[in-house]
């Protein structure tokens, strides 16, 4: 009898101690651009590779990824990427890991690299993201919540990234050229190599380490993505974790419009007070590169073309 009664309340039991299912984070990665993007991801040091490291992305087609909930790494964007006939290596003109295929493997991007970084359910229970020009810049990437629970308790939930075209605004000393094409734009660390410009030795801290001319020209055209190494206050964004993310190449304001309408009253990108696209950013090239702006003009058109179809971001 005691046997009988007690059997019954063995699946009541089970669903009281057992503790919910993980499920995992998705990250929608989409492409945007007139031209392919070869996407690469790189799991941090201590949460376990992905399965899926690098692929394909033709114009106009997207891909989710399923990430472990506690996951942390980096994302980013290659171009102009081929397969040499002679030896079968594959390879990209920016951006590239170095594996000599699609898939990264464990390696990270080549620099310069616009990066997506996460530390997903961290401290406190939130995801912690950026999009960093720290390590330069090849492409423009916006990082946008889906889902998710909001930015939770003094959290700064909302899009981030850099819609600008910043190989046209590069100055000539760090622009990378491939062919007769500006492909990338370095960071004025990678390209000089200055204590200064690293942040290293007595530059290593927040105290000495100070914005440069160079990064702050990423940082006025780009005002929310990381442009040096202490630039945390403006460029580190947390949502409640399980959310979701859609990590867009070349974005439009459609496609930010349809990614970021999800994330809780944090995910409006008035909400976290600062603009994805400074509108002033056109006049500083002559400043920051120390020669005559002979892409000026094109690159006017192209920020107000950005201007007035972005109005709704301010």
């Amino acid at each position: 009898m005691a046997i009988s009664r007690f059997f019954p309340t063995l699946p009541l039991l089970l669903l009281i101690i057992l503790p919910e299912p993980v499920m995992p984070a998705i990250l929608s990665i989409a492409n945007s651009c007139g031209f392919p993007i070869w996407p690469g991801l790189l799991s941090g040091a201590g949460t376990p590779p992905l399965p899926v490291t690098g692929f394909l992305l033709k114009p106009g087609e997207s891909r989710a990824i399923d990430v472990p909930p506690s996951w942390s790494g980096r994302l980013w964007g290659r171009t102009r990427c081929s397969t040499d006939t002679s030896t079968g290596l594959f390879s990209c003109a920016s951006a590239d890991c170095g594996t000599g295929t699609v898939a990264c493997s464990g390696s990270g991007a080549t620099p310069p690299a616009t990066l997506a970084e996460f530390t997903l359910d961290g401290s406190g229970g939130m995801d912690f993201f950026d999009v960093s020009l720290v390590d330069g810049y090849n492409i423009p990437m916006v990082v946008a919540p889906q889902g998710g629970g909001g930015a939770g308790t003094g959290g700064r939930c909302g899009a981030t990234g850099c819609l600008v075209d910043l190989n046209g605004l590069c100055p000539s000393e760090l622009l990378v050229i491939v062919g007769d094409e500006g492909v990338a734009c370095r960071s004025a660390c990678e390209a000089f190599g200055s204590p200064e410009y690293c942040c290293s030795g007595e530059y290593g801290g927040p105290d000495t380490c100070k914005p440069s001319s160079y990064s702050e020209l990423f940082k006025n055209a780009c005002p929310r993505a990381y442009s040096y190494a202490y630039d945390d206050s403006t460029s580190t964004f947390t949502c409640s974790a399980g959310t979701g993310y859609a990590i867009t190449f070349c974005p439009s304001t459609t496609s930010l419009k349809s990614a970021g309408t999800g994330a809780g009253t944090g995910s409006s990108p008035r909400a976290v007070g600062l603009p994805l696209i400074n509108d002033t950013m056109v006049f500083l090239r002559a400043d920051y590169s120390g020669s005559a702006t002979s892409n000026l003009m094109s690159t006017i058109g192209q920020v107000l073309a950005w201007l007035s179809a972005a109005w709704w971001l301010y």
